[in-house]
């Protein structure tokens, strides 16, 4: 009989595998990995979620990765921007042409676009501004904009440096990744991409793994990879590595606070296990280190926002003493995490 496991029961396995119950030691390289990637839109959120997620994180060791190419920023889950290590770029980026193809098609030859694109990029690295205005000398009847976003969908590319790295700004300049690292793009099967979404986001669904990943036709993968099945409440068939923590849902989950854009709150179709309200999650526009999310009880119960020194947090459920005494401690962590050596104030403002 196969096992059924309650929204809570996933909630703490999901936080297990996101060290999220416990900050776990050990270095910023080997914890991107673990998570099968970071969200990066916006370019400064893997340094908020590093630091909530790791005991001895300092900004200054992600910043050194960036600049020594041990990782990238690379369009790859969801065709977005995905902060993953050097390895896992030549690894996974060829999985994601199909769907990366699909984007912003037009009526121009799109071999020819990309190899006068390529030739671009080898000069040097360039933003979608400066490739619109060059690929428009070629194309003069097609719209500069949709020529970049071809251009930057149909080549393997990485944003580069100062992009993404702390106390630093640029902006969004791309150069082909395999140039970057050094490197030759490696065509491997998918079985490792499902296989590390597994050990990072817990036991999951079939329609869970394809929207974190974006990629189809996954279940014939998934069933032939030996997989521990569990039920959930709903009766959606569940896959788990079989040997992975699964604690018990009455395990305690400390208040965390997220940044923007964190895969915890984007990676399965049912959120329910850590969205238990019917609210969407907030994308805001920025760099990804003055606003975020909060979890209390493991469940997203609230946003943040740091401006001008003032940590304003809006819990949107009513908070038990307890939780808002252990909620304080973690944000006076967290301003101590982004504007070290400063005065912050902590505001709380329930909307609810």
């Amino acid at each position: 009989m196969t096992d059924v496991l309650s929204p809570r029961e996933l909630n703490r396995a999901t936080l297990a595998r996101q060290h999220l119950l416990q900050r776990a030691p050990g270095g910023a390289l080997d914890m991107i990995e673990h998570l099968a990637g970071m969200q990066a839109q916006a370019p400064l959120a893997p340094y908020v979620g590093l630091w909530t997620r790791l005991r001895d994180f300092v900004p200054d060791e992600l910043s050194t990765l960036t600049e020594q190419r041990k990782v990238v920023r690379i369009h790859l889950m969801r065709t977005t921007v995905h902060l993953v290590s050097a390895h896992d770029a030549l690894d996974w980026r060829l999985l994601f042409d199909p769907p990366l193809d699909k984007v912003f098609r037009g009526d121009y030859d799109r071999a020819a676009l990309a190899r006068r694109a390529a030739t671009l990029l080898e000069e040097r690295p360039r933003t979608r501004a400066e490739l619109s205005r060059l690929l428009a000398e070629d194309w003069p009847d097609a719209d500069p904009a949709s020529l970049a976003y071809s251009a930057t969908n149909s080549l393997a590319l990485c944003q580069v440096p100062p992009r993404g790295v702390w106390g630093r700004t640029g902006p969004a300049a791309w150069a082909q990744v395999e140039t970057w690292l050094g490197a030759t793009l490696r065509s491997v099967p998918v079985d490792g991409l499902v296989l590390r979404y597994r050990g990072a986001f817990g036991p999951a669904s079939v329609p869970d793994l394809q929207l974190w990943s974006g990629l189809t036709r996954l279940r014939e993968v998934v069933e032939r990879l030996g997989l521990r099945t569990f039920r959930a409440e709903s009766g959606e068939t569940l896959y788990d590595l079989p040997d992975a923590p699964r604690p018990g849902g009455d395990v305690p989950a400390p208040v965390r606070f997220l940044p923007e854009y964190d895969n915890l709150l984007l990676s399965h179709k049912d959120r329910t296990r850590v969205i238990p309200h019917a609210r969407p999650v907030p994308l805001p526009a920025g760099n990804g280190a003055t606003t975020g999310t909060v979890l209390i009880d493991g469940l997203w119960q609230g946003t943040w926002r740091l401006h001008r020194r003032v940590l304003t947090v809006n819990p949107f459920t009513p908070i038990p003493y307890a939780e808002s005494e252990s909620m304080l401690t973690e944000a006076e962590r967290l301003t101590a995490f982004l504007s070290p050596g400063a005065t912050c104030d902590i505001v709380v403002e329930a909307d609810c």
